[in-house]
């Protein structure tokens, strides 16, 4: 028996022609899943185990090599590879958005060039072009940090228009423009940060973090609104859980629910888990923080301007069913199904019920499988399937949402094939979308073409679903922890080799079912 893993799990038969090692003892399911190792190199090497790695790498002369050498690069680590992905991306994505950044929208442009976004309109709506500051002169309707982002971007613009206008070699530009292009430097920023925290999540498979630089969802969504503030703060929180560091932990996914509310059900995941290991201590740290950051950001706005502060909650409940959602295809089919037709301002009240009690019933079944399965599920796994379910049965799925599931999807299930047939139906329902609002008279899409795109992003996302609950159901088709030897949980934190305490399960539990420091030596 070994003590200490130093090198790659990697199947015998694998593609690519690495070393083969032998195949693990055979063992109960309730242990975590235990492979033998070759002496190097120190971490998973995807051009050996991903059958879409392995293709793609013929570009550039092949697989990695069995005798190259690995982790002793000076300068282009993979954290600095996976960063220069995500700048790469970033460049396309704002060459795709830049026929709309000086917000002369004639002709359709912003649906033709499929470079609609929030920020550009937004800018005139809520006065952020006269110096109107969010809340407290207009309501907004997203939660606070996010409009403190937007006024955070009103400013720098504004100062730069100023500078600009008094020093001549500067580049000159309308306003508006001003305002997008520091938007998106900053939403730039935010995705390196989304990307430094999933590598940081990985464990030993530090290139998985490649997934999300180069990926279609951030290619179409990275600029289209605000939402990746959430996703990098929800994305650090869990990095900061992951390194045992449960106040810092609170923190930031506070403040992600200061910017977008879903946050909230990673905090909900942490509990289900932490039940089941008896890690309350820490959860409860992680909760109190989180709410305490909430508070901070949220409070004084809801007193300062208690109706503006309100906008958000307020248009979610009388909103209707958003056009890229389940329940819109439902009603087009059935126009009278749940509320029927509704007056300006009436709230679906029928609806907003129904899809209340699917989504506790959603949640109940998550937390019954963090309870119920073999092996403890690791947290990205119930995180991604929690908030696919939220997003598949709510009124609202807006396509930049996306962008929520995308780091826990490659935590979840760091598969190549999978991620990007998912992300490809994302990408074509942003297209249908535009063609859709385009018109069917105006060369665009009927609503037909358009709720197919959506029926076959829905389904998509199912089957990773579903993908995702066999390999929680089953521990040995999970990739992540048959990856690398004694490998539980890179981003459990104090969950990773935590002890089960209360299960669902008849039988009981072996003494450990956690992340073992012994390697199997078959």
């Amino acid at each position: 028996m070994s003590g200490t893993p130093t090198g790659p799990s990697v199947p015998a038969d694998r593609p690519g022609g690495g070393p083969a090692v032998s195949a693990p003892a055979r063992r109960p399911v309730t242990e975590v899943p235990q492979v033998a190792a070759p002496p190097w190199p120190d971490r998973v090497v995807p051009s050996w185990t991903d059958p879409v790695v392995v293709q793609a790498s013929e570009a550039v002369g092949g697989p990695w090599g069995r005798h190259a050498v690995t982790g002793r690069a000076l300068f282009w680590t993979p954290l600095r590879v996976c960063l220069l992905f995500t700048v790469l991306v970033l460049s396309l994505a704002w060459t795709k958005q830049a026929p709309c950044s000086d917000g002369n929208w004639t002709g359709s442009k912003q649906y033709t060039h499929l470079c609609y976004n929030d920020a550009v309109p937004l800018f005139g709506i809520h006065g952020l072009s006269t110096g109107d500051v969010p809340y407290l002169d207009s309501p907004v309707e997203y939660p606070v940090l996010t409009g403190g982002l937007m006024q955070l971007s009103a400013v720098i613009a504004r100062g730069y228009d100023s500078l600009a206008a008094g020093i001549g070699p500067l580049p000159d530009a309308v306003p508006v423009q001003t305002y997008y292009v520091v938007t998106c430097l900053l939403l730039s920023a935010l995705a390196l940060l989304v990307t430094r925290g999933v590598l940081g999540l990985t464990g030993r498979r530090p290139w998985d973090a490649a997934m999300i630089g180069l990926s279609p969802v951030l290619l179409v969504h990275a600029f289209t609104n605000w939402d990746l503030l959430a996703v990098a703060l929800t994305t650090l929180g869990m990095w900061a859980w992951a390194r045992r560091h449960p106040a810092v932990a609170g923190v930031l996914l506070g403040l992600g629910i200061a910017a977008k509310l879903y946050p909230v059900m990673v905090v909900g995941v942490l509990f289900a888990l932490c039940l089941r290991a008896g890690q309350l201590r820490p959860w409860l740290t992680t909760a109190l923080t989180a709410g305490l950051a909430w508070l901070v950001v949220d409070l004084p706005i809801a007193v300062l301007a208690p109706e503006n502060w309100a906008r958000f909650f307020t248009l979610n409940d009388t909103r209707p069913a958003n056009p890229e959602s389940i329940w819109a295809i439902v009603l087009h089919w059935w126009p009278g199904f749940l509320d029927g037709p509704l007056a300006e301002g009436e709230s679906p009240t029928v609806l907003n019920a129904t899809v209340a009690v699917l989504l506790v019933l959603a949640a109940a079944g998550v937390v019954w499988l963090a309870l119920a399965a073999p092996l403890r599920p690791r947290v990205p796994q119930l995180a991604f399937l929690l908030i696919a379910a939220f997003l598949l049965l709510n009124k609202v799925y807006s396509p930049q949402y996306a962008l929520w599931l995308l780091p826990l999807a490659v935590l979840a299930r760091p598969r190549w094939r999978s991620l990007l047939l998912w992300q490809a139906t994302e990408a074509l329902v942003w297209a249908l979308t535009m063609l859709y609002y385009l018109g069917g008279d105006n060369r665009g899409v009927d609503v037909e073409w358009f709720y197919l795109a959506v029926g076959l992003r829905d389904v998509a996302l199912v089957v990773l679903m579903a993908l995702v609950v066999r390999d929680v159901w089953q521990p040995d088709a999970d990739l992540v922890r048959r990856s690398w030897p004694g490998t539980d949980d890179p981003a459990g934190g104090f969950l990773d080799g935590a002890r089960d305490v209360r299960t669902l399960r008849r039988r009981a539990q072996p003494a450990r079912a956690s992340r073992s420091r012994e390697i199997s030596s078959a």
